[in-house]
């Protein structure tokens, strides 16, 4: 069975997020089958996908990324699938020589309907015929017999009057730390791994969890704790592919860690496509296209470069596409703001931030009718200071970005003086405040309040 690898974006996806796990991961298989590497790369997403992330996806028939919520070591990650198995009615003597046949020592016994019932093992065949031992050979010639007989007799019986009832019941998503002392604590060696349906899957000894693999994990688009999956600190970090500041994410061995100070993680994707020789579907081209052009608001955030540029017009190449007309179709497929929910307007796009010791949360909505968006303001700061409360933010930061008047309106609620120190502004409590060519979350608002 190939090993599974994860590549997986940072908490709240944008579309750069996604859309760069998508094309990695296609690229990660490509390379793998050119190798031969037993591996299969699976694209992955810690929250639910932007509009334009749907819509482009959906436009070119590409499966979305699968949503996870942590990278903790699953009961499935040690789990043995598929256990034999065996029918309610049947005898010892076929279980024994199931047993035998498999070289194992437990079977799951099954009702007429496939759903679990028990345990069938070798302890359950061993302690039968020592009770026959016990309680009739008194060492004479007939109790010898009467022992003879009754595992004769035994041979006979039926797997049901002999099974393991009481055993531990598992689901493959369960958190193996979660479940590890209860096993440990039990009275069976084994526990059992049920689906939705009661039908046993897999099979987890003590010996399974004793030293439990780690899930091997490939970050993009970000490599910080903080918005990584949680659970990255138990998982196996196999390489970063990234385009902000170096953090916090740590390894135990060396790694791949490809970051450039450029405008978006797909432009490293694509560069990578193109280092390695692989040809990009003209499908995946589309995807890659749209991550640049969200991520640098269609080439004019200030994090846009010349690397950038040049990725754009081969892909655009590639699909034959006006990159300025494309850019403008994805972020119209974000939808009305108007009707957008509350939460998604101000939450989609946002990251936590460390100063000092207090959390601070930036958040992005990008937008071509900024008056739509500031029309919504009261309920929008009601929904921050909401943040505040429940989630303890030192201060909540808003950009509503106007992607065709190049500037940002700034929101803040909170303790705003560290967002009016950093710009050397008065105040962006009601109103807001416009900052003209302000675009980069990145680079024009996070570097500035950490600094």
């Amino acid at each position: 069975m190939p090993k599974s690898v994860i590549v997986v974006g940072h908490k709240n996806p944008d579309n750069d997020s996604i859309c760069a796990a998508v094309g990695y991961a296609h690229l990660k298989n490509e390379l793998a089958k050119r190798s031969g590497e037993d591996a299969r790369y699976i694209p992955a997403c810690l929250g639910p996908l932007p509009p334009e992330s749907q819509w482009i996806l959906a436009q070119n028939g590409m499966e979305p990324p699968v949503r996870i919520s942590h990278v903790h070591t699953r009961v499935s990650d040690v789990m043995t699938s598929d256990p034999i198995s065996i029918r309610l009615d049947a005898s010892m003597l076929e279980a024994g020589h199931a047993l035998r046949k498999h070289n194992i020592r437990s079977l799951v016994v099954e009702d007429a309907d496939g759903r679990f019932q028990g345990l069938i093992s070798t302890r359950a065949i061993a302690e039968r015929y020592i009770a026959a031992t016990d309680e009739l050979d008194d060492g004479s010639p007939e109790s010898s017999m009467a022992v003879a007989s009754s595992l004769i007799e035994s041979l006979s019986q039926k797997v049901c009057e002999l099974m393991f009832e009481n055993v531990m019941r598992l689901e493959a998503e369960d958190v193996l730390h979660d479940v590890v002392d209860d096993m440990i604590a039990s009275e069976l060696r084994e526990a059992v791994v049920l689906d939705g349906s009661g039908r046993a899957i897999g099979i987890v000894t003590r010996s399974d969890v004793a030293t439990p693999p780690r899930r091997d994990v490939i970050l993009v688009d970000h490599n910080e704790v903080r918005q990584a999956a949680t659970g990255i600190e138990e998982a196996n970090v196999l390489e970063i592919i990234d385009h902000h500041r170096i953090a916090d994410v740590t390894t135990a061995n060396p790694i791949k860690f490809l970051n450039r100070p450029i405008g978006s993680t797909a432009t490293l994707v694509a560069m990578e496509f193109r280092e390695h020789g692989v040809d990009i579907p003209p499908a995946l081209a589309s995807v890659l296209l749209s991550a640049i052009m969200t991520d640098t608001v269609i080439l004019k955030s200030p994090t846009a470069t010349e690397i950038d540029r040049d990725q754009v017009s081969f892909l655009a190449g590639i699909i034959g596409v006006d990159p300025t007309e494309f850019g403008l179709s994805v972020f119209r497929a974000r939808g009305g703001d108007a009707d957008m929910a509350i939460e998604e307007l101000v939450e989609a796009d946002s990251k936590e931030f460390q100063l000092d010791d207090d959390t601070i949360l930036i958040a992005q909505h990008e937008t071509v009718d900024l008056s739509v968006v500031m029309d919504r303001e009261e309920e929008i700061r009601e929904h921050m200071r909401t943040l505040i409360k429940n989630k303890g933010y030192e201060t909540v930061i808003l950009m509503v970005t106007d992607i065709l008047a190049e500037g940002t309106q700034l929101m803040a609620e909170g303790n705003r003086k560290i967002v009016n120190r950093a710009f050397d502004i008065e105040c962006t409590g009601e109103g807001g405040t416009w900052m003209p060519g302000v675009l980069s979350r990145k680079k024009q608002v996070a570097a500035r309040i950490l600094r």
